[in-house]
């Protein structure tokens, strides 16, 4: 334990049999087993003998998100998968965007931040296009 009271557990680690996992999701272990052929949630494998599938925290946030779409919302297991797809890319944008913010604050600080970022629409990040030149290439 830290000086700070409980430390926080890692939710990637893998730590819940499935038995556990389906219990805390609310689910049957059976709908795990079919949830992992669908590659919805893949476990890790714990070593040596059996190799049984072991969950992280993360996983059965995941479980209970596709429970949710399934039973309340109506989205059919395609439709779970293409969603959960679209929520990854976006939590991957959302932590690209804060790391970029970052590094333009830090270049205000310094008084180097005359130019600005730009994204391509393939996806691609330019550094070094003044606010001029995207003005000028918007209005072509």
């Amino acid at each position: 334990m830290s000086g700070q009271g409980i430390e926080r557990t890692d939710p990637d680690i893998p730590i819940f049999v499935i038995a556990v996992a389906a219990d805390l999701a609310g689910m049957h272990p059976q709908t795990l087993r079919g949830y992992d052929r669908l590659g919805l949630v893949v476990p890790r494998r714990a070593k040596g003998r059996g190799r049984g599938r072991r969950y992280s925290m993360r996983d059965v946030f995941r479980l209970r998100r596709i429970q949710q779409l399934s039973q309340d919302e109506g989205v059919n297991l395609e439709g779970i998968k293409r969603i959960l797809s679209l929520e990854a890319e976006l939590e991957q944008a959302h932590q690209q965007l804060v790391q970029l913010t970052g590094l333009l604050n830090e270049l205000q600080r310094e008084g180097r931040a005359s130019r600005v970022f730009t994204a391509h629409p393939a996806g691609d990040v330019h550094l070094g296009r003044t606010r001029a030149a995207i003005r000028r290439e918007l209005t072509r």
